[in-house]
């Protein structure tokens, strides 16, 4: 290595990732919760249900988490100018990611209101692409508040202040669960919504955090300073601009990524309803442990960025690796909790016992094993992407992901899947094999990316 750590400096980057990281995690937790609830009543509803529902739900997760992951360009320019004193930059930036949230809301809202065309001509079942279409069209009204949240999250973290969003976004999850209830079953003299219901209170839910969180930002004392409201009516071009260029290619890795999972759900559409519930059982399960390193990811890049903002290399080479560190550790965890009791997992989802169900649940308990697999990798290689994103290295990650994911994980997983005819078990393992690839060249582009900063610097 270029230069030395001390046992001292590990230990306070490792207070001052947590301190970022523990309420980033706990509001991806609690986002994803939201996915989850609703995964869980569809569930309740019926395996007919749940199918349609992760159709649906796909469709959503795939548009907000492209759409945020554009907006997380607001966390390495704000910290970035936070960790230099240019607090009037710190604003700019603010501003104009909610200029961006607005621009990227509009067609998403469009996608999401005819998204039972797309699920039609991808040659899914009527009756599923029936109840999808109802679901996103309730949740349509959702995302614009969801990309909001995401521009002020990233701000506030970016001060080192996250322990608000966390508070909200719990009270937010509490909120849907009681209207999912309330909505979808018909109670308190409400009518019963069914699907619909679910997808409602999502959309309630996602406009309290949203005005929650702005409320907070107007009272506290300390980010009140920043005053990222005033003159929001103005468009500052080269800004808005700047986050473009960084956010993008953010964007189109999040689209490689999750791309390759929502079209994966599609194909999964095609093998049968028994096929697809057990998918979306396997799927939702990883995706609630994902979101644990992908708030590390988001406070790693937060890290790496107030250093590189004080032009202290070696702080930002720390902060990248103990980030991928705390991810990797934490997923490897997770992996061994998919591998020793699968049944109980999937027991949270559909009654075990019930005849009806044991296809979906011998089927859900091996695509649990495979993901029990990946977890390790998938957290290195999306705590990798956050480091990156830290010191603004978002272009050549993007054709990382365009080449792993989809040149390796899409193509070995449709071999495996089709012509070999594993079904959704060979779709599976291409998932792994693409996130494997991903994690090692994300890995090694993070360690020489910082190795030229620190021989440039010289």
């Amino acid at each position: 290595m270029p230069f030395t750590l001390t046992r001292s400096q590990w230990v306070k980057e490792t207070h001052l990732l947590l301190h970022l990281a523990i309420p980033l995690a706990g509001a991806q937790l609690a986002q994803a919760a939201t996915g989850f609830v609703d995964t869980v009543m569809m569930g309740i509803l019926g395996q007919q249900t749940l199918a349609a529902g992760a159709l649906g739900a796909s469709l959503f997760t795939c548009l907000l988490l492209i759409g945020t992951s554009i907006l997380a360009s607001v966390s390495p320019l704000a910290a970035a100018a936070f960790g230099a004193g240019k607090t009037e930059e710190v604003s700019h930036v603010v501003r104009q990611g909610l200029w961006l949230a607005a621009v990227i809301a509009l067609p998403s809202t469009v996608l999401l209101w005819q998204g039972g065309v797309l699920m039609q001509i991808l040659g899914q079942e009527e009756q599923n692409t029936r109840l999808a279409s109802a679901y996103l069209r309730a949740i349509a009204w959702g995302i614009f508040p969801a990309l909001g949240f995401a521009v002020l999250r990233n701000f506030v973290s970016a001060l080192s202040q996250p322990r608000p969003v966390i508070v909200i976004m719990v009270i937010g999850t509490l909120f849907n669960v009681a209207a999912n209830y309330v909505l979808m079953l018909g109670k308190l003299g409400f009518p019963a919504l069914g699907i619909v219901g679910i997808g409602c209170a999502s959309v309630l839910s996602l406009w309290g955090m949203f005005l929650a969180l702005t409320l907070y930002v107007l009272w506290q004392p300390q980010l009140r300073t920043y005053r990222i409201f005033h003159h929001l009516q103005r468009f500052e071009k080269r800004m808005f601009w700047d986050l473009v260029q960084i956010g993008v290619p953010i964007g189109v890795l999040a689209a490689m990524e999750t791309g390759l999972f929502t079209l994966t759900t599609f194909l999964m559409g095609q093998l049968g309803t028994v096929t697809l519930a057990a998918h979306q059982i396997a799927l939702q399960t990883a995706a609630l442990t994902f979101m644990i390193p992908l708030g590390i990811s988001y406070a790693t890049t937060v890290r790496v960025g107030q250093e590189m903002g004080k032009n202290n290399l070696a702080g930002a080479k720390r902060a990248g690796y103990l980030g991928m560190g705390v991810g990797a550790v934490f997923m490897a965890l997770m992996g061994l909790v998919f591998w020793t009791i699968p049944e109980a997992i999937v027991s949270l989802y559909l009654d075990i016992h019930d005849p009806e169900n044991f296809a979906v649940v011998d089927l859900a308990k091996i695509l649990l094993g495979i993901a029990a697999v990946f977890q390790l990798v998938d957290g290195i290689q999306v705590t990798a992407v956050g480091a990156l994103r830290g010191i603004q290295d978002t272009q050549v990650p993007m054709l990382i992901g365009i080449f792993a994911y989809w040149c390796v994980g899409f193509s070995s997983g449709y071999v495996l899947g089709f012509p070999l005819g594993w079904g959704g078990v060979g779709l599976w393992w291409g998932l792994a094999i693409g996130l494997a690839v991903a994690a090692a060249i994300l890995t090694w582009r993070f360690s020489k990316a910082h190795l030229r900063t620190n021989v440039d610097s010289r």
